[in-house]
């Protein structure tokens, strides 16, 4: 690596370090966590090579109980076993790559960094990774410590990449997971829930519009809606929002609030194309989300369902949702589409397919990145166009950024086509999209 590079990176972390030495500053970073420089380091280089990086904060829910029944030595070694067993868990895992540290200054539990090469995915992985990884802890430990119970309460936050300082953005994002992780009778726990409440309440979103282009025609065919929330606030960021509103057991009702502001805009810019709507599972399998769908077309008489797509967002599973296949099969009787999001990114998609038979198919950006230098992601695309072709799905590649990527969509016969070469998300005006 360049060595003026380096001596620059490090003349940075060390000043990041200084906030820390001040006496007057350490009211607001506590002792239990102050930041060494390996653990900015790591953190730095995974932001500026563009990638999340999430704090996740594992608590021993029982602690009182265990410091009751355990020596304060013998507590310290229990939090090591912890900490050890973690590492060796994750090191066994697929997920052993996206580490960058683990460590105990949490004095109940501990604190991991990850990193996530995709935003769109950001929330669902943490989420599947922890769902594999928790029970393996609690086996871990059980092994060592046979006599007690375990349990863990888990949370976890995103680190902001353009507030503050790196040391700034960490401590936040750790102290809000804290809060999520405990989700007991605490005041920060408790002004999360409130400020969810808050917005869906003071309906304090708003929705951008990015342009869908049918390769054929190369005119505008459909647009997909994009939440954003209160501007000016960390919970503008879409990942920040969605991901407290998950934690916070508000996802539905957050969803529900973008579903009756997208029928507001369609109505008041008079749009006629498509629409497509991010849902998740969750929401469109949740027994009140047809009953108020059928409320807001009462209320909302412009709108046509036949214009509508609903689209299943990213990798969560519908296993398990009693009345997700009932809604589905009641959207489409009222007129609405389903689409199938994430294509290529992993099984899960491929069973979503296989149990909705979508009426679209969204191809996942990790497929269509680069597809003009690399053949075996255009053998991919081939695959899922011939599985579109078996279903009679209609095909969507996401996260098109340059001419040679079109290209190759065009080549293979790509129906529909979205990403920043076209434009970004933006206002629902047709002048504003390149139109090559």
């Amino acid at each position: 690596m360049n060595r003026g590079f380096m001596e620059k990176h490090y003349r940075r972390i060390k000043k990041w370090s200084k906030l820390f030495y001040p006496q007057h500053k350490l009211k607001y970073y506590p002792p239990k966590f102050v930041l060494r420089d390996p653990v900015l380091e790591r953190v730095y280089f995974a932001l500026s090579g563009g990638q999340q990086v999430a704090a996740i904060v594992i608590s021993i829910s029982n602690l009182r109980e265990l410091s009751q029944q355990l020596e304060s030595r013998q507590l310290s070694d229990y939090k090591s076993e912890l900490k050890a067993g973690f590492k060796e868990i994750f090191d066994e895992s697929k997920y052993k790559d996206d580490l960058l540290v683990v460590h105990d200054y949490y004095s109940e539990g501990l604190t991991v960094f990850i990193k996530i090469n995709d935003d769109k995915q950001s929330v669902v992985h943490i989420e599947s990774l922890l769902r594999t990884l928790t029970p393996k802890l609690e086996r871990w430990m059980y092994t060592k410590y046979p006599y007690f119970q375990h349990s863990f309460e888990i949370g976890y936050m995103f680190v902001e990449r353009d507030v503050g300082t790196i040391q700034d953005a960490l401590y936040a994002a750790q102290q809000q997971a804290v809060a999520m992780a405990e989700k007991r009778i605490q005041s920060r726990y408790i002004e999360t829930l409130l400020e969810m409440r808050d917005i869906i309440q003071k309906r304090e979103i708003k929705l951008l519009a990015q342009p869908i282009i049918d390769l054929t025609t190369k005119q505008i065919r459909a647009w997909e809606f994009l939440t954003r929330g209160p501007e000016n606030t960390s919970l503008e960021n879409p990942l920040q929002l969605f991901s407290l509103a998950r934690q916070s057991n508000l996802i539905y009702d957050l969803e529900l609030l973008v579903l009756e502001k997208a029928f507001q805009l369609i109505e008041r810019v008079g749009c006629k194309d498509d629409v497509f709507l991010n849902f998740t599972p969750i929401t469109l399998g949740n027994k009140r989300f047809i009953p108020a769908l059928s409320n807001l077309l009462e209320r909302y008489e412009e709108i046509l369902p036949n214009k509508m797509i609903f689209e299943v967002t990213e990798r969560d599973s519908i296993e398990g949702l009693a009345f997700f296949q009932d809604n589905i099969k009641q959207l489409r009787k009222m007129g609405f589409r389903i689409a199938v999001d994430d294509t290529g990114a992993g099984y899960s998609s491929l069973h979503t397919i296989s149990e909705l038979l979508p009426d679209i198919i969204k191809i996942d950006r990790s497929v269509i990145q680069d597809i003009d230098t690399n053949r075996v992601k255009e053998s991919m695309l081939k695959g899922l166009i011939l599985i579109a072709k078996e279903t009679g799905s209609l095909v969507v590649a996401e996260g098109i950024e340059k001419k040679e990527e079109a290209d190759v969509l065009m080549r293979n016969q790509v129906d529909l086509a979205q990403g920043y070469f076209y434009a970004k998300p933006g206002t629902l005006e047709k002048g504003r999209v390149a139109l090559l």
